[in-house]
């Protein structure tokens, strides 16, 4: 499990779900952008809760692994968002361009 240290409060995430943000993060810093996403947090009383965080180029985010705080979170759909949103973020397709016989083209 990962802690993340965000806004001056302490969330509990799965490891896999707090590689994926901080990935997300450091890439939409990179092009100065930001965005709010959501993840699966544990609270003191071991529900489940929604936290959203908006990360960009002003986010100062911190994880560290703990232990012994119950069952590993994953969410493996999200955790897959969270890549190909930040894959879109730092390798973007752009639009297929007009090729001058008037085709498209997927030329970049």
């Amino acid at each position: 499990m990962q802690l993340i240290m965000y806004g001056g409060e302490e969330f509990l995430t799965g490891d896999e779900i707090a590689d994926a943000l901080l990935a997300y993060g450091r890439a939409l810093g990179d092009e100065v952008r930001a965005e709010i996403v959501e993840i699966p947090v544990r609270e003191d009383d071991g529900s489940v809760v929604t936290a959203k965080f908006l990360i960009g180029p002003a986010s100062q985010i911190v994880s560290k692994s703990v232990v012994g705080r119950g069952a590993e979170l994953e969410d493996g759909d999200l955790v897959r968002h969270l890549q190909d949103l930040t894959r879109g973020v730092e390798s973007p397709t752009g639009p297929l361009l007009e090729s001058p016989a008037g085709g498209e083209s997927e030329l970049d």
